[in-house]
């Protein structure tokens, strides 16, 4: 796949929103660039302007939702959550 240019860009976390989703799910900061590194595609969002990443996770299919703040060059990641429940 081509990845876009914004795809190397510095990333921009935990927001307050994303470091509660990371404690709700049980991950953290290194789990979630692991995914972004793992990632098989990316496709956009129902939000204007924000992504949909595809990655797996301790072999579960994960979604990380990235929007690139393009006046800083920096990738925000909202949020990420698995795409079915923990076993």
């Amino acid at each position: 796949m081509d990845w876009p240019e914004w795809w190397l860009w510095e990333l921009d976390l935990p927001s307050p929103h994303l470091a509660k989703r990371m404690l709700d799910r049980g991950f953290n900061d290194l789990d979630l660039r692991e995914m972004l590194e793992q990632a098989v595609d990316l496709r956009p969002n129902h939000e204007p302007g924000r992504w949909v990443v595809e990655t797996k996770w301790n072999a579960v299919p994960w979604e990380v939702i990235v929007e690139p703040l393009n006046n800083e060059q920096r990738l925000l990641v909202v949020t990420a959550y698995a795409l079915e429940p923990p076993r």
